[in-house]
This record gives structure tokens, C-alpha cells and sequence, in this order.
């Protein structure tokens, strides 16, 4: 009995040194290296210079710009009755004051006016859609 236990621990020992053995103090070094520089790329925000509102004109015609450029754009699928004009842009106006970062997404060109969907810059309020939730507009383009 006493040798078995005697010959564990031996075993024991031999298979910790072999472990403590391969990984070396310079491996160890290499992997926090790589292991730092993948935590940096993952958790480190990328600055981003996104647009902001600039003017909201009208219900359905917005100006935006960045560091170097503005950009008049048009909602796209809105079509605001002439009674709903200025609560519509009342509207647009407090849920996207003038210097909110937003989001852009294209869908074409209408008379030199970009037509977008634009959204705040986390993309949880759409400017088309808080008008069709108040009942503002109704969408004129399918989904």
C-alpha cells in the first residue's frame, strides 16, 4: 500500500514537471502578448465620425452633415399631410435635436435629394417610423 501511494506521487510529480515544461516562461510571454492585443481589438471602441443633424426642414427633408460635407435628405416612403405638417416636424425635431449622431441608410436619388432612412446612431428610433406610429404619415412604399 505505502509503495502504491509512493509511486503516485512519483507519477504525480513527473507529469507536473512535464506540464510546468511545456509551458515555458516565454510561451507564457507570447500568449499574454496575443492575448492582450485580442482583448484591445475586441474591447476597444472604434471612433467613429458619424453624421449629424444639422436642420430638419421639413417633415420629410433633412440636412446632415460631418466634418467636411452636408447633405439635404428626403425620408424615404413619406408622404406627411398638409394639417400633420408641423406637428410632424415638431416631432422629428425633439426626438432628433439639432446635433444628434445618425445613421444613414440610402435607398436612391430623387431631384438631386438623397432618399434615406435615417436613424439615431445606436438604431433603436427611425424617422419614418415614429411618423407612422403617431400616425402622421402612412408609409407610401411596401416593406
Amino acid at each position: 500500500m505505502r509503495r502504491l501511494i509512493f509511486f503516485k506521487i512519483r507519477l504525480f510529480k513527473k507529469l507536473s514537471l512535464i506540464y510546468f515544461k511545456i509551458l515555458d516562461i516565454s510561451e507564457l510571454k507570447k500568449f499574454s502578448k496575443f492575448l492582450i492585443i485580442i482583448c484591445l481589438i475586441v474591447f476597444n471602441p472604434v471612433i467613429v465620425n458619424s453624421a449629424e443633424i444639422l436642420q430638419i426642414k421639413s417633415s420629410n427633408t433633412i440636412l446632415v452633415g460631418d466634418q467636411n460635407r452636408n447633405l439635404t435628405i428626403g425620408l424615404f416612403c413619406v408622404d406627411v399631410n398638409e394639417d400633420d405638417e408641423l406637428e410632424a416636424t415638431n416631432l422629428l425635431k425633439r426626438e432628433f435635436p439639432r446635433g444628434s449622431k445618425v445613421k444613414i441608410k440610402p435607398f436612391g436619388f430623387k431631384e438631386n435629394i438623397l432618399l434615406a432612412k435615417v436613424f439615431n446612431i445606436k438604431g433603436t428610433k427611425e424617422m419614418t417610423e415614429l411618423l407612422v406610429a403617431k400616425d402622421l404619415t402612412g408609409e407610401i412604399c411596401p416593406s
